[in-house]
């Protein structure tokens, strides 16, 4: 870890808002559903799929969760009435309640995947630290048992389980968001030399599509993509048989490589009201990307 990222990463709670902002607006659509579906209409036109993402996990309250699985309810009802094809949505399940009952957590999902259902869309199961793993795996599980292929989850080539979470998880078929982790986790459970976490990734890819799954292979690194695009012909899959994911603002140019390429992929468009929070909380969790930002700020300054 740099000093320049670790700085930028321990001043940011002193940061004013504004420019916190500044950091952040390239990486999240906005405040509103409105300006989230400003940028959706944009990520179309330039052949881009779609997932959405309401920013406001780690809650402290169950009204907060009912508030958030009504925002939810309201998105996949907004993205049905406007026909927004290729554009689904990605949940925390910290922000239904995750961490104050697991319960709770469970029938708010079944409340949205049962919009989800009716409105024929998909709903990925966001990944989130290690406390949250087998948890989230397990709630996954009973709403695959309800609602099949309408729902998805995240597995993170950072974790030491994810080999054996692949095998467990794709017992009956998955669909899988196949991604590095930006949470930093302990030794004891994870892998922090990043040419492992690279290793396991392709491991774990590779055992996916072994098994007959669908993988969002969610990552910005080349190496990966390159190593990914070997095992997809390795397998002979056809291009509907996985995509590749990007988060907002990362990479466009390797974006824009890969549709122009015929590949499927999809950007993942976080927004709401709680930008602020996520922000902080992010950029502290991963300096890398803190620094990341910064640069880019310095270099949008110069140009």
């Amino acid at each position: 870890m740099s000093l320049l990222n670790r700085a930028v990463s321990l001043t940011l709670p002193l940061v004013p808002k504004p420019i916190v902002r500044h950091f952040s607006k390239r990486y999240i659509a906005g405040s509103t559903l409105d300006d989230a579906l400003k940028v959706v209409s944009d990520l179309h036109r330039q052949g881009a799929m779609v997932t959405m993402d309401i920013l406001g996990e780690f809650i402290s309250t169950r009204d907060e969760a009912t508030i958030n699985t009504e925002d939810y309810l309201a998105l996949l009802q907004r993205i049905h009435d406007e026909r927004l094809h290729e554009t689904n949505v990605s949940v925390k399940l910290s922000a239904l309640g995750l961490l104050l009952d697991e319960k709770l957590c469970l029938e708010n999902m079944r409340r949205v995947l049962q919009a989800v259902s009716k409105t024929g869309n998909f709903i990925r199961i966001d990944m989130e630290d290690s406390p949250c793993t087998t948890a989230t795996l397990a709630i996954h599980q009973a709403l695959r048992s309800e609602f099949g292929e309408r729902v998805g989850v995240v597995l993170q080539s950072r974790m030491r389980r994810t080999m054996d979470d692949v095998d467990d998880v794709a017992r009956e078929p998955a669909n899988f968001r196949l991604c590095k982790g930006i949470y930093l986790e302990p030794r004891k459970i994870a892998y922090t030399d990043p040419e492992l976490i690279r290793r396991n990734f392709v491991l774990a890819l590779d055992r996916m599509f072994e098994l007959g799954c669908y993988v969002g292979i969610a990552t910005h690194d080349e190496i990966l993509v390159w190593e990914s695009l070997r095992l997809i012909r390795k397998h002979g899959l056809t291009s509907d048989q996985y995509e590749f994911q990007m988060l907002l603002g990362v990479d466009e140019q390797l974006r824009s490589i890969l549709i122009d390429a015929g590949h499927r992929l999809r950007v993942y468009v976080p927004y709401g009201a709680q930008w602020y929070a996520y922000s902080v909380r992010r950029l502290k969790e991963n300096p890398q990307i803190a620094g990341h930002a910064l640069r880019a700020m310095l270099v949008g300054v110069r140009s």
